[in-house]
């Protein structure tokens, strides 16, 4: 018997790796690849000093902690570079291609990005290397005139990302020199705002899966996914997958998150760079159950075929569509078929069917059963204050009963 080993790299949150573990207790684990018997086990990952010699007992990783925390992050660096383990989330490009970096990438490729400029940090090192520097080099600019340029309403918004850290929305002058002067020794993207949306949307991306959600980040964490299954028309919805999806494989993206806006005919990437993306119960709910039988799929194939991380992008196979006379349209079909390629879809998909018929009938029946229940108010009383326990219990059950109904045979 083949033992593998999925580790889950996590923080403070217990409520999708409690239902991942379950997920993986129900599927049993067990069964035959090739004439080959393999089991399935899932722990969760311990933090400790290391050598950069030694083994390790995984296959694969899910990470979401090390966007934020330095030794598990170095970790997942050295397990990939000398154990060989498969990360969801590439830690090398995360870092390189952070938001900045993203947003050029897809503007060569020749997505809609709202227009966007780096602006100097308003306070640099306080040393005389800095300030005589400044005083040769630096420009003087007009940042009041740049903002005229690109239109008000703008936000300003750290280039970097960071869980909508330091984000601002400006609608005039003032708002902006305040905003400027706050962010300190922050280096700062200005992007225009695209006000007067039809609609705003959250696709969420697990390897080739990939599924769309009306959002509204103006709404409290556990209000912003919209139940709404007609926000987008056919060809959009297609649009919003295939950006997902190129974007992810881009940047060798397993498990990530991208966010875009539908104004005047025109979807507009505007927040992708979302490795290590929320999946929480309270956040995500009536669309928990996708996230969480996909992630078991996908981790399920990369650990039993043997699937080998990607580290290095190939960028130059994307910016040869790019740099075509193609359609946008036609673009965007070259562009998926190199995600599909680098994502195995196909083989994914036959994988799938054969090892994992029962994963959806699975699913049902957890969440429908009491341990998924008992997750379901810990979450609650963990998340939200005493006095609202009773209201969001039953808010998440009634939620999850409608999921249930909506996707019984």
């Amino acid at each position: 018997m083949n033992v593998k080993r999925i580790g889950l790299l996590i923080g403070d949150e217990n409520d999708w790796p409690s239902v991942f573990e379950a997920l993986g207790r129900r599927m049993d684990g067990a069964f035959s690849y090739r004439r080959k018997k393999y089991r399935m086990e899932v722990e969760r990952v311990r933090i400790h000093p290391f050598s950069l010699n030694s083994p390790t007992r995984y296959d694969l990783v899910i990470d979401r902690l090390a966007y934020w925390h330095l030794n598990p992050r170095e970790w997942l660096k050295k397990v990939a570079l000398v154990n060989k383990v498969y990360l969801l989330n590439n830690p090398f490009t995360f870092q390189s291609m952070e938001k900045h970096s993203a947003y050029c990438a897809m503007i060569r490729y020749g997505l809609p990005i709202p227009e966007t400029y780096l602006i100097p940090t308003k306070a640099g090192p306080d040393t005389e290397k800095y300030r005589i520097t400044a005083s040769r080099y630096h420009d003087l600019f007009d940042l009041p005139a740049i903002a005229g340029q690109l239109g008000y309403p703008l936000y300003m918004k750290p280039f970097d990302g960071g869980g909508w850290r330091d984000v601002s929305r400006i609608d005039n002058e003032d708002q902006l020199m305040e905003a400027y002067d706050r962010s300190g020794s922050t280096q700062m993207h200005l992007q225009k705002g695209l006000d007067g949306f039809d609609v705003f949307t959250r696709s969420l991306g697990i390897g080739p899966q990939v599924i769309t959600m009306r959002y509204d980040p103006g709404q409290p964490m556990h209000g912003r996914y919209q139940i709404d299954h007609s926000f987008l028309d056919a060809e959009k919805g297609r649009q919003a997958r295939q950006m997902t999806k190129i974007i992810n494989a881009t940047f060798r993206w397993d498990f990530n998150s991208c966010e875009a806006i539908l104004k005047d005919g025109t979807l507009w990437a505007i927040d992708f760079a979302n490795a290590c993306p929320d999946i929480a119960l309270t956040s995500l709910h009536y669309y928990f159950p996708w996230a969480i039988k996909s992630l078991y799929a996908w981790s399920t194939f990369c650990t039993v075929t043997g699937r080998q991380m990607r580290i290095s992008m190939d960028l130059h196979k994307y910016f040869k569509i790019a740099d075509s006379d193609l359609p946008f349209a036609e673009k965007l079909d070259a562009y998926e078929a190199l995600a599909d390629k680098h994502y195995e879809k196909d083989r994914f998909e036959e994988f799938k069917e054969q090892n994992l018929g029962d994963l959806d009938e699975v699913m049902w029946e957890l969440v429908r059963s009491p341990e998924f229940d008992a997750i379901l108010v810990e979450t609650v009383r963990t998340t939200f204050p005493a006095h609202e326990h009773d209201h969001f219990i039953a808010h998440y059950r009634g939620i999850m009963d409608h999921w249930v109904a909506a996707n019984h045979d």
